[in-house]
């Protein structure tokens, strides 16, 4: 594991031509605060007057075209594009080789589109800090966001330095330098624990990481269990997807569901496909997949008006989803189980797949419930064979025996040399 910086380069990125006092004025900053800024300009208009060190003409190449070429593409929106394309090459170059440490961006619309296909090219742990005159807003899907980025509302920073957004670019400057001073980037390889990937949505709705957490780490593994709230499952799926676990626990499918229901609480249209796609190891349960997600501030929305409601707090409630859309999220789940290029093993626990779906509670729908198991059951038919396998389980999700089959199949496992032996 690499320390941190004690004096870390932090990559600065903005548009010298419309904002080079806000770049000057970080620069500044940030060598205040002990970083050493390196400057990219990724904009297409006239030269600034603030000092770069990777000029325009350089970011166009990185896209494999020229700056003229860009200039005359037609329209600002494919111009940012291309230099989007080559500020995110020229960032996972500049990170691979070591020189950077973090990342600070700023912009309005245009540039915080920018700085998200730079930040998107970051792994995981690299601290980045955008600045933005659009922070938090509802025009930034969920998908652009990376899974540890921090945002900075740029409070009075549309055109030129005034106290206010001096304090915005103070505190970013801050945020950026703190974090890479601080970071402690994740482990991989080495002599690290392997690594077993899991998720789940909290003890109060999926228990099971209760008794499997404690159960796996006995085992010599490392357990990272991520919260399937939209942003939790980006992260898991852009691990899985590099390969970064030994195996996974996908036991909460929950955003799978709020995706095809059309809820705002998505990780976007990937999930369930990044294990697969590297060839991890996967055993999966459809934990939660009755349930879609809304803004308990907000009102029902029309696809789940006349459902079984539970409020969790202020900011989240779930509905119950109608049997036809059950059944879809069982084909979609199948179709993507059967895609992967990995063992595959399905737990089907027949009495219940998350807490609240129990008799007595608000979210019990034993019709529906019925729909999904059918329907489940039809689309694994045809992925079973080979390296996929459905085990049903005449248990709820939360029980005790479901745990004990999912150990079960992990030990089987490591005992056939599919998953890598813990350490001690």
């Amino acid at each position: 594991m690499n320390a941190p910086a004690a004096s870390p380069t932090i990559l600065l990125a903005g548009t010298a031509d419309t904002k080079s006092d806000e770049i000057a004025f970080l620069q500044q900053r940030l060598r205040s605060l002990g970083a050493q800024p390196l400057t990219m300009d990724v904009g297409v208009l006239a030269a600034g007057h603030a000092p770069v060190d990777i000029a325009n003409t350089e970011v166009a190449r990185a896209a494999g075209t020229t700056l003229q070429a860009v200039i005359a593409s037609g329209d600002e929106n494919t111009a940012m594009t291309l230099m989007a394309q080559g500020a995110a090459a020229l960032a996972a170059q500049l990170h691979a080789q070591g020189r950077i440490d973090g990342l600070l961006a700023l912009g309005g619309s245009m540039g915080t589109d920018l700085a998200f296909d730079v930040a998107a090219a970051l792994p995981l742990g690299v601290p980045k800090v955008v600045v933005s005159t659009i922070a938090y807003s509802h025009l930034i899907p969920p998908e652009r966001i990376t899974p540890d980025l921090i945002m900075v509302l740029w409070a009075g920073g549309l055109f030129g330095l005034n106290s206010l957004c001096k304090s915005a670019l103070s505190q970013a400057a801050g945020a950026a330098v703190g974090a890479a001073q601080a970071a402690e980037p994740p482990r991989m390889g080495g002599t690290q624990r392997p690594r077993v990937g899991m998720t789940s949505l909290g003890k109060s709705c999926l228990a099971y990481m209760v008794r499997l957490k404690p159960a796996l780490e006995a085992r010599g593994y490392e357990v990272a269990v991520f919260h399937t709230t939209g942003m939790g499952g980006r992260a898991f799926e852009a691990l899985a997807r590099a390969g970064r676990f030994c195996a996974v626990m996908d036991f909460s499918l929950q955003e799978l569901a709020n995706h095809l229901g059309g809820s705002v609480v998505t990780s976007g249209p990937d999930r369930l496909t990044g294990a697969g796609a590297s060839g991890t190891p996967q055993l999966v349960a459809p934990g939660a997949v009755d349930m879609v997600d809304f803004p308990a501030w907000q009102p029902v929305p029309a696809l789940l008006q006349g459902r079984a409601v539970h409020v969790h707090n202020r900011l989240i409630a779930s509905a119950t989803s109608a049997p036809p859309l059950r059944r879809q999220i069982a084909r979609e789940i199948g179709a993507r189980l059967a895609a992967a290029k990995g063992p595959v093993t399905l737990l089907l626990p027949t009495r219940g797949i998350e807490q609240w779906d129990q008799p007595g509670e608000p979210l019990h729908d034993p019709e529906g419930l019925a729909a999904f198991l059918g329907a489940m059951r039809s689309a694994m038919r045809g992925a079973v064979g080979g390296r996929t396998a459905l085990v049903e389980l005449d248990a709820h999700i939360n029980d005790e025996a479901f745990c004990t089959a999912a150990l079960a199949q992990f030990d089987r496992w490591v005992a056939e040399g599919v998953v890598p032996p813990g350490r001690p």
